[in-house]
Parts: C-alpha cells; structure tokens; sequence
C-alpha cells in the first residue's frame, strides 16, 4: 500500500512540530499543536503524540504548568536548520493554518471578559479590550448575580468594538450635536 501525504516518519513529524512551534505567536495547548500538524496525511494522532513528547524530553520543547508548550532555543536552531526538510506544498498549508491561529490567538489577547464573586454576594464583570498600542477601553460592572455577568461578558467578547463604538457615541453624544 502507497504511503500518503508528504510526511513519512516520525523525524519528519518533529521538523514540521518545530515548524509550527517556532511560528505560533505564544505558547499553545496540545489540541491546538495537533490541530496545526493534521495539515498532511502522513501525520496520525499517535505518532503525533510521541514526537511531541520526545521534543519536549530532548527539550526542544516545553510543557508548562497550564498544558502549553512552547519552542526553546535548542528548538529554535533546529528548527531553522531542519526547515527546508519539509516538503513546500506542507509548509504552505501549515503558514495557512498558522496566520489563522495566530489571528484567533491576538485576538483572544486583546479581549477579556471575566466574572468574580464579592464579598458582599454580588458579582463583578469585567471586560477588557486592547489594540497593539494597549488598553482601549476597561469596563467594570456590579451585577447582582453570577449568571447576568457571564451573559455580559460572553456578550462583550462577540463584539467588544460595537460596544465600545456605542460608549463613546452616548458619552460624545450632546458634544457633536
């Protein structure tokens, strides 16, 4: 039986692991590396699994505490050596899959929406948005119950410039007229 994809052993699954690793803007959980390295055929969840672990036992890799792992400097250097190992119609798909996930992960960064009970029974609603430049806009709201300020906060993180647009034209609102 013809072997598929363009990756055909465990070695080749370690260059295109590096590969993404080195190109993903911050530290990613395992789902989202297996995500990214299902880009070709050749690549299966176990053989997967063990390349990952072997990277991160040989330390070209790290596993933090929270699951995410990230390239190290040893990686790093492989990774540019070994590169050009990888077939190009691979690297093509994977620079693909990784403008979208390095999208989805900047904007993750850039809006946050929390909810923490207060001492007092009520809840504070957090929201957060920020561009490269830093914070826009920080808004903290009382709410009397847990699940009215996760609502707001799920809200706020769909469309956290709508909502930032209608602040600013309320509070603008008689200055303009």
């Amino acid at each position: 039986m013809a072997e598929r994809g363009f990756i055909h052993d465990e070695l080749e699954i370690k260059f295109l692991i590096l590969y993404l690793t080195a190109r993903v803007i911050e530290p990613v959980p395992f789902e989202t590396l297996l995500d990214l390295s299902m880009c070709d055929e050749g690549v299966d969840y176990f053989s997967f699994s063990k390349c990952l672990a072997d990277l991160v036992r040989t330390q070209h890799l790290t596993l933090d505490s929270q699951g995410l792992y990230a390239i190290t400097e040893k990686g790093l250097r492989n990774s540019q050596i070994c590169e050009s190992s990888l077939p190009y119609s691979v690297r093509l798909r994977c620079d693909k899959n990784l403008s979208i996930c390095n999208r989805k992960l900047r904007r993750k960064s850039q809006v946050r929406a929390t909810v923490e009970p207060q001492s007092n029974g009520t809840f504070t609603a957090s929201m957060y948005l920020s561009d490269d430049m830093g914070s826009v806009m920080e808004l903290k709201l009382t709410v009397p119950r847990e699940d009215m300020g996760k609502l707001m906060a799920q809200r706020f993180s769909k469309e956290p410039e709508k909502l930032y647009s209608q602040i600013i034209d309320l509070l603008m609102e008689d200055i303009l007229s």
